[in-house]
């Protein structure tokens, strides 16, 4: 499955009142996995920033000035995004000034990004996994124990990572990424079992899989994170 974690930065928080997008943070998940491969890139609004969105983010009308417009790089974050599925915080924030840029272009492609794309919105996730409490980045970051401490200004893609992280903490962890590819072994030494002609229970093969050490790193990782959300009431452990 692809995934793209997806963060913008704006003019100002109305995308009625024509505020922009100045920066596009994109990072891209295979199968739970970060890859390496980025989407990133800092946009001339043409227009003024807001001074609350200025004091966010840090980026000046000025900074911005020699940047390309969202017109000039439309079609390469649509070739980037396309098919897959958009992990955002916050969603209709985020696809509302992306649909508004759309719109824009001078040929435009007559499509809305979820013409093109799934979407999921972690902020909706999290206040279904925690209700009652703080949700936001920080929050989120703090309750799953994610870093930010580099985190002085709000940045598209410093956002996009951060939230990749936070994403995976919330969906299961790191035990998945870990998991996946011993899965994937395990599936291919049970085919080959099961095809094997078996003439009385000395050619029966069963394929036993024992936990890595990585796994069990894993597993622990998992656990604390449980321990973390339930005030230290893991059954695992207690069991």
């Amino acid at each position: 499955m692809r995934q793209i974690v997806l963060d913008t930065e704006t003019t100002g928080l109305e995308v009625e009142q024509q505020h922009r997008i100045i920066e596009i943070g994109c990072v891209e998940l295979i199968n739970r996995r970060l890859t390496g491969r980025v989407f990133h890139r800092y946009l001339n609004p043409e227009r003024d920033i807001d001074e609350g969105a200025q004091q966010v983010h840090g980026l000046t009308r000025e900074r911005l000035a020699r940047e390309p417009r969202f017109a000039d790089i439309g079609t390469q974050f649509l070739e980037f995004v396309r098919d897959s599925e958009l992990v955002i915080h916050n969603a209709p924030f985020d696809i509302g000034f992306l649909n508004a840029e759309l719109a824009r272009l001078p040929d435009p492609p007559a499509v809305q990004l979820q013409d093109v794309c799934r979407v999921l919105d972690t902020l909706a996730l999290a206040r279904q996994m925690h209700p009652g409490q703080r949700n936001n980045l920080d929050a989120l970051c703090k309750r799953y124990t994610i870093d930010n401490s580099h985190r002085d200004y709000h940045g598209a893609l410093l956002d996009a990572r951060i939230l990749a992280d936070v994403y995976l903490a919330m969906t299961g962890g790191q035990a998945d990424l870990v998991l996946g590819a011993q899965s994937d072994d395990w599936r291919a030494r049970a085919r080959a079992a099961r095809a094997e002609p078996v003439r009385g229970a000395a050619r029966l093969r069963i394929p036993v899989v024992c936990a890595s050490a990585l796994e069990l790193t894993a597993h622990e990782h998992a656990l604390d994170l449980l321990d973390q959300a339930s005030g230290g009431k893991t059954v695992w452990r207690r069991a």
